[in-house]
């Protein structure tokens, strides 16, 4: 399959009601830059609901389901998994990018597909993964999800990948901001560059030294948003801390308040529940206030002035940016580094290193499909292939697998 070079779009389907209601500084479905394969578009969506829809109806979305947030999947039915975090996040950026006027199908596409590249077992199995493939240009679960969008998913017949429109791939890349500080050349990104983003520049510019435009930095706070506010809740059900320290935090306390004030005497869910909402609702109402006066300032008017202001334009207040700081420390020494949750992500970075350190070596148990994409033991290229089957795992597969290949109690004696 050939993979030709970006060309116009056909022209899309458009709905000139919703663009009216957009901001200038928006991105607009009639004004994509298209996708990297030109193939006709839908009669009845614009581009940005495509590509939704893609990501929605895609593998890799389906698995996140048993994809670790924080909890290792069987530990709870309550507990937050990469699935639920990630609709969670759409819903905050429909919010958000409905308040501003942003485009709600291009910030729910990128509120969705964020977390796509994640291995099974969370930070940890990144961790334990990009540790492996030290030798082999590291690893990084925001460009592996480009990755997995432009090359891993098949399912289509005319091209690899999803074929997601320029604004979503730009998003998906520079999630956490500008990727490199000046303009690089395309043809020759460099080697420092994660993996995935070096591969994929030469076949198509993703300016990666602007930042994204306002949908994806929509997108990318609102995961700042649901995971610190879904945290609180899964660690309070967890038992990890108790709602009194919890409430040392200024910004927790306040709200605490606040809620025992409107609400009396509950029972600790209905108040934990409330808390969370108000939480949620006071970081949106920040950001939607900050927003504003930054697009003020900015005088934005076009989607082009937002990736080339040199700040976010979709931001916290200083004053927020120090509470979520605050926030972030308390739930990283009271829950990320519990024993608990420690004892559970050890097991997992075992897995991953175990599992890797077996494919790597005897690329011939992995499944055909991937044995294919080998050269030989510990090559560069088995060392990837490996690295992409590992990372669409998920934490129940990656157990299995594990237990098949190393449990040695069910062979005949």
């Amino acid at each position: 399959m050939t993979d030709p070079s970006p060309s116009a779009p056909p022209a899309p389907w458009t709905r000139p009601d919703l663009e009216a209601a957009l901001a200038p500084y928006a991105c607009r479905p009639s004004a994509t830059r298209g996708r990297l394969v030109a193939e006709p578009e839908s009669a009845s969506r614009t581009v940005y609901q495509r590509d939704r829809d893609r990501i929605i109806h895609c593998t890799g979305f389906r698995r996140l389901k048993y994809k670790t947030q924080v909890f290792v999947y069987h530990e709870g039915d309550h507990y937050r998994t990469r699935l639920s975090h990630s609709l969670e996040v759409a819903q905050i950026a429909r919010s958000i990018a409905r308040a501003l006027a942003l485009d709600e199908d291009l910030a729910e596409a990128l509120a969705l597909a964020h977390d796509l590249g994640h291995p099974p077992f969370g930070h940890a199995g990144e961790d334990a993964l990009d540790a492996e493939m030290a030798a082999y240009d590291g690893f990084d679960h925001n460009a592996q999800t480009l990755r997995l969008v432009t090359e891993l998913e098949h399912r289509y017949a005319a091209f690899t990948g999803l074929n997601l429109t320029w604004e979503a791939l730009e998003g998906l890349a520079k999630h956490n901001g500008p990727v490199v500080a000046e303009p690089i050349d395309p043809a020759d990104p460099p080697m420092w560059l994660p993996f995935a983003l070096r591969c994929f520049v030469p076949r198509w510019d993703l300016a990666l030294h602007s930042y994204a435009g306002g949908e994806a930095q929509v997108a990318a706070l609102s995961d700042d948003i649901a995971y610190n506010n879904h945290d609180i809740d899964d660690g309070l059900r967890a038992g990890l801390f108790a709602l009194d320290a919890l409430a040392e935090v200024p910004l927790v306390g306040e709200t605490c308040r606040e809620v025992r004030e409107a609400c009396g005497a509950v029972p600790q869910t209905v108040f934990v529940h409330e808390l969370v909402r108000r939480l949620i609702r006071r970081m949106v109402e920040d950001v939607l206030t900050e927003s504003r006066a930054r697009l003020s300032a900015m005088a934005a008017r076009t989607a082009a002035d937002l990736r080339g202001a040199g700040r976010p334009a979709i931001a916290f207040s200083d004053a927020m940016a120090a509470q979520d700081r605050e926030l972030k420390s308390f739930l990283r020494a009271r829950m990320y580094n519990h024993y608990l949750v420690n004892r559970a992500t050890s097991k997992g970075r075992r897995v991953v290193r175990d599992l890797f350190g077996l494919y790597t070596n005897e690329p011939n148990v992995l499944p055909g499909e991937w044995a294919a994409k080998c050269d030989r033991a510990k090559g560069p290229a088995t060392a990837r292939a490996v690295a992409d089957f590992i990372a669409g795992m998920t934490d129940r597969y990656a157990v299995r697998e594990h237990q098949k290949l190393f449990d040695t109690s069910d062979m005949p004696l």
